[in-house]
């Protein structure tokens, strides 16, 4: 299976850093509480100088979010939801081991982590593009939408879509659950560094906890614009 984003994507936003992890073995029965706790921690320092309003990351991404016709303060990306959140209530909620722990690492580093279900992204192809506007989406209480034409969306080879306004909302049809056992794991950044710095040092923290509590040896590529496109599952 492929994991990619659009030409369109990279030649309408070169700014963007990319990288995608994937990860077979994984499952519910994993106590990642003292790392989430290390993750977050780290988040709570930041935000204890600065809103996250403030961040570099969360800036470049509200910039992007304009640029594509979307209210950064309506729809905020999925790390400032998550840092607003922890900044309110001191604390995030506890979901399933794999997504607390994405969950504590994009507040640590301040960009997206959206982590799927592999086994529910209907392949050969998974790509962040503009909706044409009759691609699916389930939403966490089983209600189907349609993604507005020109809206950035994960999409599969089934016509699925697997987030809506980019790094804003994922679906429940491929949300990690207690059955999940293989993931896939997309982190973008829009900030100055965001490829070369963050999004390489996210994966390897990623890749190190997985590995550290799951029997499973993940694999990991920073996506660019010149070498887009990750393979990952099953041979």
């Amino acid at each position: 299976m492929r994991f990619r984003h659009a030409d369109t994507i990279w030649s309408a936003h070169p700014e963007l850093g990319a990288g995608a992890l994937y990860a077979s073995g994984v499952g519910p029965a994993a106590d990642l509480g003292p790392r989430v706790a290390e993750y977050t921690g780290r988040a709570r320092d930041r935000l204890a100088e600065s809103t996250e309003g403030q961040f570099p990351e969360v800036l470049a991404w509200r910039r992007t979010f304009t640029r594509v016709g979307l209210k950064p303060t309506q729809y905020r990306c999925a790390s400032e939801s998550l840092l607003r959140r922890l900044r309110k209530e001191g604390s995030l909620p506890r979901i399933h081991p794999v997504v607390d722990l994405c969950n504590a690492l994009s507040v640590a580093y301040g960009i997206p982590v959206a982590a799927l279900d592999a086994d529910r992204i209907t392949g050969p192809l998974l790509e962040v593009r503009p909706a044409h506007g009759d691609e699916l989406y389930t939403t966490f209480g089983g209600d189907t939408e349609h993604p507005a034409p020109g809206e950035v969306t994960f999409v599969d080879s089934g016509g699925r879509a697997h987030a809506r306004r980019w790094t804003n909302r994922q679906s429940g049809h491929s949300a990690v659950g207690p059955g999940t056992t293989r993931i896939l794991v997309v982190t973008e950044a829009m900030h100055e560094g965001g490829g070369t710095e963050t999004v390489p040092a996210l994966l390897k923290s990623l890749a190190e906890e997985l590995s550290t509590h799951w029997p499973t040896d993940p694999v990991s590529a920073v996506l660019t614009a010149a070498a887009p496109e990750f393979t990952f599952g099953p041979k």
